[in-house]
């Protein structure tokens, strides 16, 4: 797995947009008391479901793979000019 440039805030900001996208889906709003984890397999299922993001091995599904796939799936959802790319 190769490291992406400013992974950490891309995963903030997939985390952001994904919370969005499944309001917009119809799911609740996280609870304040959901930790980070948790959102981050929640997000990356419900991305995987609808087919936004391809599947992880099954060796490989972990919840540092999970954030490395949504780092990904974001920074292909952001416009090439994003500060977050450059």
């Amino acid at each position: 797995m190769k490291k992406i440039k400013n992974e950490n805030q891309l995963l903030k900001k997939a985390l952001q947009v994904g919370q969005a996208y499944a309001s917009n889906r119809g799911f609740k709003a996280f609870e304040g008391t959901t930790s980070a984890d948790q959102k981050i397999e929640c997000l990356y299922r419900l991305l995987l479901q609808d087919k936004l993001v391809t599947p992880l091995a099954k060796d490989q599904e972990n919840l540092l793979h999970m954030k490395h796939k949504l780092a990904i799936w974001i920074s292909k959802q952001l416009p090439a000019d994003h500060p977050l790319l450059n």
